[in-house]
């Protein structure tokens, strides 16, 4: 298989691209907190783990870094999005990664036409997830709210982020169902939500403290007595419980999963029952202690991230003072972790919020704080989505020529091109957001015509594995379009994103809609408008029937 570049095979192509990488990307200051070492190394973290020498093979001279830069490349390549760092290139290293998702295995076997998973060092699916099926009571009605007996914790969440193979879980008919005849990689997607809500991370975050599926209930009454967990650390507290890899590894999925179906779904259905790992979470910070100082470490920074993610369901859904409060909480965590990463994205998410809150001053200095935060992290990517936020408050105030300023800022950034210092969170951040972004400044500034174009670019730019962007992009053009006084092309543009509501449920989309609609009253004669307000009428009352 060649690349779409060329006709060099992708693999072929690995260690030129790295080389020309590391010379175009930033200098960056070194944070590797104690007891981090033999993770960034790749080492295993379970005793029972068996290295994958092939994979690293395949690696070559590759930094962990510069590895995970090309997978994601690739992935781009055949429209999948995938999140890999050099933290999960170790853990595939390590043997911890026994067989990857499909997504992964599918951007693994572009990257090495002609290989096997078993090649690239992997076990056989059916091999993994045939053994822990085996360790559940063949009696049990349903998949378990917490691992199989005699399964660690570990196993148990990786099970969960592979479940995608059974293919088809139709939901009942309501919130989040979809319509039938959906493709494949819709299908895969209906499973891993229908997971999460049910038995996935936010269990397996519940699971490590012991709560089950309440995630911060006590036992109710008659409930069976709690099994009594390791033997405590040397000075630790009656009430206080120990973590390590397993439970921190939860909370890091947690985040993960809620992203991915954020992006293909939007945060309407997911607010609710995403909030359960976030608790588990600040509960272990409370109440957990750790023997190893980089788990702590690593255990605050998903715990933010954490944050972020439920925080910035609530802002997309209208909750901005749920969302305030995560964002204050996710901010205070990075100020206590002394982690300037976090504490950058939570400004940019403040800032974001600002905007939308319209407290426009408060967006233009929390931007200005995130760019501060990481002026040392190495991302020119981070710096242009903070920029970006900058000019976002600016045009809210009406500043066009600071607006235009840090407009100039970001795409200087953006043009620098993406480092290995880019954060796992930004995967959503390529040419068609800074387009999107870029087109909210101008309708602020109230230049509709500019804006459609940036908006228009957005949304032929955006692939469809983010959906729910998608959507978004097609309903800023739709505004842009009706307010400038083209109908028409507003009805089309609003057409095309009632056509996607199906799969996503975002009051944000919704509110874009609606205003189209306002603003397209006095058009009502015009060639498509009448179909398009008859069309979104019965969308509303349809979102109204489920309680959207």
């Amino acid at each position: 298989m060649a690349d779409r570049g060329g006709d060099i095979p992708f693999a072929a192509k690995l260690q030129g691209e790295a080389v020309t990488a590391t010379r175009s990307r930033p200098a960056r200051r070194e944070r590797r907190p104690p007891g981090r070492e033999g993770w960034a190394m790749g080492t295993s973290a379970h005793a029972g783990a068996v290295p994958n020498a092939a994979f690293r093979r395949l690696r070559g001279r590759l930094s962990p870094g510069e590895f995970a830069a090309a997978v994601r490349k690739a992935a781009r390549q055949i429209g999948e999005q995938v999140s890999c760092d050099a933290r999960y290139v170790g853990r595939v290293e390590a043997g911890e990664i026994r067989c990857p998702n499909y997504a992964y295995e599918r951007v693994f076997l572009h990257m090495y036409p002609g290989l096997t998973l078993a090649d690239l060092g992997f076990t056989a699916r059916e091999t993994v997830r045939g053994g822990r099926r085996a360790r559940r009571p063949p009696a049990e009605p349903a998949p378990s709210a917490g691992p199989a007996p005699g399964g660690s914790l570990a196993d148990f969440a990786e099970e969960q982020a592979g479940a995608g193979a059974k293919g088809p879980v139709r939901e009942p008919v309501g919130r989040g169902a979809t319509s039938a005849g959906v493709g494949h990689g819709e299908k895969e997607t209906d499973v891993l939500r229908r997971v999460f809500m049910t038995n996935g991370s936010a269990a397996v975050a519940a699971v490590s403290l012991g709560l089950g599926s309440g995630a911060g209930a006590g036992p109710g009454p008659g409930s069976a007595p709690r099994p009594e967990g390791p033997p405590a650390l040397p000075g630790v507290l009656p009430g206080q419980r120990r973590f390590g890899e397993p439970e921190v590894s939860a909370v890091e999925e947690a985040v993960r999963r809620i992203r991915l179906l954020d992006d293909r779904h939007g945060a309407d259905g997911l607010y609710r029952r995403a909030a359960r790992p976030l608790r588990a979470a600040y509960a272990l910070l409370d109440s957990g202690v750790s023997a190893r100082r980089g788990a702590v470490d690593r255990l605050h920074s998903g715990a933010g991230e954490l944050a972020l993610s439920v925080g910035w369901l609530a802002h997309d859904s209208a909750r901005f003072d749920d969302a305030r409060s995560h964002y204050a909480e996710a901010l205070a965590t990075a100020r206590v972790a002394g982690d300037p990463a976090l504490e950058a994205h939570a400004f940019s998410n403040t800032s974001f919020l600002a905007r939308d809150a319209g407290r426009h001053r408060e967006a233009v200095r929390s931007a200005q704080a995130g760019l501060l935060a990481a002026r040392d992290l190495g991302s020119w990517r981070l710096l242009s989505l903070l920029s970006l936020r900058e000019a976002g408050g600016w045009a809210g105030l009406g500043d066009r020529a600071e607006c235009e300023r840090a407009l100039t800022r970001a795409h200087g950034h953006f043009g620098r091109g993406a480092s290995d210092a880019d954060p796992e969170w930004m995967s959503f951040f390529g040419l068609p957001e800074l387009e999107a972004l870029e087109a909210q400044c101008w309708a602020a500034l109230g230049e509709w015509a500019r804006a459609a174009r940036h908006a228009r670019r957005a949304a032929a730019l955006q692939g469809r594995g983010f959906t729910r962007n998608l959507a978004l992009y097609r309903a800023e053009l739709a505004v842009d379009l009706a307010h400038g006084g083209v109908p028409d092309e507003a009805a089309a543009a609003g057409h095309r994103v009632l056509d996607l509501l199906g799969g996503v449920q975002s009051s944000r989309v919704l509110a874009l809609l609606r205003t189209t609609a306002t603003a397209l009253g006095p058009y009502r004669t015009a060639p498509g408008v009448p179909e398009f307000l008859a069309r979104h009428g019965e969308a509303v009352r349809g979102e109204a029937v489920r309680g959207v």
